[in-house]
């Protein structure tokens, strides 16, 4: 059985690569959006959150499921990133 995976792999690196879709994938599903606080920083508009579900799978085998929440501006559209606060000692 490693051999044929291993084989498919080797044909779909010299093609395309749809074969390799077929061996791996990524779904996402959108949970829910909500509004977030405070305001985007680039225009000022309001900030909406998305929680997401990401699901990696191999050979339609689920491996890795998460949930991310993802903020992103209403007016320009544009993908906020938070970073972790900063602690002085």
């Amino acid at each position: 059985m490693a051999g044929m995976a291993a084989a498919a792999v080797g044909s779909a690196s010299s093609s395309s690569g749809p074969a390799v879709m077929l061996l791996c994938g990524k779904a996402e599903k959108v949970l829910g959006v909500q509004k977030a606080p405070g305001s985007c920083p680039y225009c000022g508009g309001v900030v909406a959150a998305t929680d997401v579900e990401a699901e990696w799978a191999l050979c339609c085998l689920p491996l890795c499921r998460r949930t991310k929440r993802r903020f992103a501006c209403t007016a320009c559209a544009r993908r906020l990133v938070t970073y972790p606060a900063i602690l002085h000692d």
